[in-house]
């Protein structure tokens, strides 16, 4: 037992079709491999891909775990065993990049249907295998784009149906769902007469329609299914790369045929809506949101009392900005919470004027609250600034963007960062505070908001006193909930 080194195994399947290397058969192999070759995968490091390309290591999440978990200063595992070396990457320079930083760490990478020769020859022959592999995944993608070429020059089905429409799997064509078209046709005819996406979204979720997936109908939904040309009997595709289809023109790579599928949508009513739309698109394209926006003071804090969603600024480019229910904006909310922005935040001045003379918090339990043997903060706290450690190493080794380590890294910091609060506070009866001194926090955080400080500034300090804020509009009431 004294030999017994631990590896780790890693499985990778690309479709559900690959039933001769399904993930069972595959670790199966791999196990058997290990007990005879005095190896131990434990549980914990078995990491699995399911209907993934290994054309790149970033959309692997599985494999990015394991490499940033070898990067560790105590590596965890001697050895990664894979089926084959395609199994952990086709592509030629990425399976150089990650072996030789393994190797660095004194860890190999083992195939167990293509064994190693030791000495330079060895390695000529894994550098072979690896480039036959990359050679395979090169053409497969050009077989692939061949034929969807040639499916959609036949005007076939090219992937999975519209909503309206159905796969005949027998003629490679769609067919029209007789019950979903007429939802379509409702759809066109309520644009041309005048209504808009999240008017009819609404309509449609009143009426209990959901998407393909199961979700609720939303402004996209409906403003994909206007744009979408399949309706009048055409099939749209983007050969070259993926393309937001916010215009009918054929533009940007995108080409139309006609299809062997039947139109849900006469030419006419096409026509019609497809001009509103971009008549409508050109009169209010210039009060859309931009990403850049400014922060603002309730950015993130206010919550509709309806559905909980979080109410955002709209009207940003006119003289009344305001706020709305996120999920109402977008259709799949019934009711509307619109207040104007100005009036918020007088109003939540107020309320923090009278909480401060009255001594009246309402305090939200699982903040303030939480039995110390119950909660093992310090474990919970480690956990994260590991994962704050492999993100830098992830990042370090090429695995994730720039942008990608930064994203992880705020999210990650400010776990830290309310688990740490939370500790801290674990001991605290939210019925039994000093309210005297707490009104003297909240009334600092009421004079900084009232300054002139930048509205980034003032969110981060309605924060450290504020878990959230529900708006109930039929009450015109806002109720605050504290935090300690």
């Amino acid at each position: 037992m004294s030999d017994l080194k631990i590896a780790a195994a890693y499985i990778r399947v690309s479709t559900d079709d690959q039933e001769e290397y399904s993930p069972d058969s595959q670790i199966r192999i791999i196990r058997e491999y290990a007990k005879k070759n005095g190896y131990l995968i434990p549980d914990d490091y078995v990491f699995q891909d399911d209907g993934i390309s290994a054309a790149t290591a970033r959309k692997r999440p599985a494999f990015t775990r394991m490499i940033a978990m070898a990067k560790e200063k105590e590596k965890p595992f001697d050895a990664i065993l894979v089926l084959m070396f395609s199994r952990f990457c086709r592509n030629r320079e990425e399976s150089v990049l990650y072996k030789g930083l393994l190797r660095k760490q004194g860890i190999s990478v083992i195939s167990v249907k293509e064994p190693a020769i030791d000495g330079p020859f060895g390695t000529l022959i894994e550098s072979i295998i690896e480039w036959f592999d990359e050679y395979y995944l090169i053409n497969l993608s050009s077989e692939v784009k061949r034929g969807m070429t040639e499916k959609f020059l036949r005007g076939e089905a090219m992937g999975t149906a519209p909503f309206g429409y159905r796969i005949d799997s027998a003629n490679k064509t769609y067919i029209v769902d007789v019950d979903r078209a007429d939802i379509v046709r409702r759809v066109f005819h309520r644009y041309a007469d005048g209504a808009g996406f999240r008017e009819i979204a609404a309509e449609l979720n009143a009426i209990g329609v959901t998407t393909r997936r199961g979700n609720p109908p939303d402004n996209r939904f409906v403003e994909y299914m206007l744009r979408n040309p399949v309706y009048i009997g055409k099939i749209r595709w983007t050969p070259d790369h993926k393309t937001k289809y916010s215009r009918v023109h054929v533009d940007d790579g995108v080409q139309l045929v006609a299809g062997k599928h039947p139109p849900i949508i006469d030419q006419a009513l096409w026509d019609a809506v497809q001009q509103r739309m971009d008549q409508r698109k050109a009169s209010y394209g210039r009060y859309q949101r931009q990403d850049d926006v400014a922060n603002w003071m309730l950015k993130g804090l206010v919550r509709c009392s309806s559905c909980g969603s979080t109410l955002i600024l709209a009207g940003l480019k006119t003289n009344s900005p305001f706020l709305q229910c996120h999920k109402y904006a977008k259709g799949s909310c019934a009711v509307s919470h619109c207040l104007s922005q100005r009036k918020a935040e007088a109003a939540l001045m107020s309320a923090l004027s009278d909480a401060v003379a009255n001594l009246d918090f309402t305090m939200t339990p699982h903040r303030t609250s939480a039995p110390r043997q119950t909660v093992d903060y310090a474990r919970l706290i480690e956990q994260e600034q590991r994962k704050l450690s492999r993100c830098k190493d992830a990042y370090q080794s090429g695995i994730d963007t720039l942008e990608e380590y930064r994203e992880n890294k705020s999210r990650i910091t400010e776990n830290i960062r309310r688990l740490q609060e939370q500790e801290a506070n674990t001991s605290v009866d939210p019925l039994d505070f000093d309210k005297t001194a707490y009104a003297e926090k909240v009334s600092g955080v009421l004079s900084f908001i009232q300054s002139d400080a930048t509205p980034d500034a003032k969110n981060k300090a309605l924060r450290t006193i504020i878990d959230h804020i529900v708006y109930d509009k039929a009450n015109h009431r806002l109720a605050i909930y504290f935090y300690i």
